[in-house]
């Protein structure tokens, strides 16, 4: 067998003056020699893969060098047939980090979900903007009420508040104070208001409807049971609209938020300018309106009100489907675009009214709207607190009103004027 093999070897081992030295790296214990070790070269395997003769006797080979003493002689040439897919032992010096280790335990990890946004902004860029955008709108209304205060601290402005100190004289025969039924009325108003701002945002959000109603007569018509509250809230404040309207006119109360005379635009400008310079103008509503409530109470009942009726009937199921003229003449666009925007504005009004009604002196107002108990001595009632606890009941029934403004509650009361189903 040590022919073959020498034969073996023979073919195995490049010859010395044209094979080149291999190189060698770092040892793989430490405090041992470079590797591969001296001496070491590749063997020839895949020469002979044709040959299974010639691979038995390489292996018979190996197994001799394998119990060969390691002081061979340098002339010998070792051929190597360790497996060199498999590494060799050694200290380990160099540790994976968290990230490899999450890496390996989850070789496909879910993508990262998006993070969530309010309008184009994330959560943490909303608040960075509101911060700065509420600090800029300090700044710049501490601006505006130096540069008013400044305005009308001149001559020319003390003379312009002299001659328009935000109101004007009502025509002779304006009643003076508050009847009762306009305290009800200003209830009954603040409370389908707060309930019918709820239900158009919910029928304006609602994409799933947990209940249905129909009508008796057609039972393929079906509507979600938040917009047949809705509307229906829509009625009954338009009746509720209807009768302050008339009682106005009968009573004689429509002078006290109707303008009567062109000085209400300047008489509304100093007033607003008095408001921003913090020297608000006194006031007793028992008596008067200054020019900007009256404007504001005016568009309310007289422009904003008919505008949301009106573009409310359009979208509601009263409108006529068939009509294709009047159909064309106004078409559903212009009223969806208009209802909205009128919404926002009874928002603000609403806020605006009961932040001016609470800093400008809150039992007088509360006494006047709801005890209709007044002067024209502005500082009378002002130690009487019957309007308070009216305006506190009254407060108790718009959050129970709130509350029970849910399928539970409304479905029974939906089913005595029509049918109410699941879907």
């Amino acid at each position: 067998m040590a022919a073959p093999a020498a034969a073996v070897r023979q073919q195995a081992t490049p010859d010395a003056s044209s094979a080149q030295p291999i190189r060698r790296g770092l040892p793989r214990v430490a405090g041992g020699e470079p590797w591969p070790p001296a001496g070491f070269a590749p063997s020839v395997v895949a020469a002979a893969a044709e040959q299974p003769e010639v691979l038995e006797v390489a292996a018979e080979a190996a197994s001799v060098t394998d119990v060969a003493t390691a002081d061979a002689t340098a002339n010998t040439t070792v051929i190597a047939t360790t497996d060199l897919s498999t590494p060799l032992p050694f200290t380990r010096t160099v540790w994976a980090g968290a990230a490899a280790q999450q890496r390996f335990a989850n070789p496909h990890p879910a993508p990262t979900p998006p993070p969530v946004k309010i309008g184009p902004f994330t959560r943490l860029q909303a608040a960075g903007v509101t911060v700065i955008g509420g600090i800029a709108l300090l700044l710049l209304a501490a601006m505006a009420v130096a540069a008013v205060r400044w305005l009308l601290s001149t001559e020319p402005g003390s003379d312009w508040l002299a001659t328009y100190p935000g109101e004007y004289h009502l025509p002779e025969g304006a009643p003076v104070g508050f009847p009762a039924w306009l305290g009800w009325q200003h209830f009954f108003n603040v409370l389908l208001m707060v309930l019918i701002i709820r239900t158009g945002l919910e029928v304006r959000t609602e994409q799933r409807p947990t209940a249905f109603w129909s009508p008796r007569t057609n039972k393929k018509r079906k509507i979600s049971l938040t917009l047949w509250l809705h509307q229906s809230l829509d009625i009954l404040w338009v009746v509720n609209g209807v009768i302050f309207v008339i009682l106005l006119f009968v009573s004689g109360q429509w002078m006290r938020i109707v303008p009567t005379s062109w000085e209400v635009f300047p008489n509304a400008l100093s007033a607003v300018l008095q408001y921003i310079s913090l020297d608000w103008p006194t006031e007793n509503g028992w008596v008067n309106y200054n020019s900007v409530q009256q404007l504001a109470y005016f568009v309310t009942v007289f422009i904003a009100a008919p505008l949301a009726i009106i573009t409310g009937v359009r979208m509601s199921g009263i409108w006529p489907k068939n009509a294709t003229a009047l159909n064309k003449a106004y078409p559903v666009e212009w009223a969806r675009a208009i209802h909205f925007p009128v919404m926002l504005y009874f928002v603000a009004f609403i806020f605006v009214h009961v932040v001016l009604v609470f800093a400008t002196g809150a039992l007088r107002n509360l006494n006047h709207m709801y005890a209709a108990q007044g002067s024209v001595d502005p500082n009378a009632y002002a130690d009487n607190w019957a309007g308070f606890f009216i305006f506190t009941a009254s407060m108790a029934v718009i959050i129970v009103g709130w509350i029970a403004a849910r399928p539970l509650v409304v479905a029974p009361i939906a089913k005595l004027f029509g049918s109410v189903s699941g879907r």
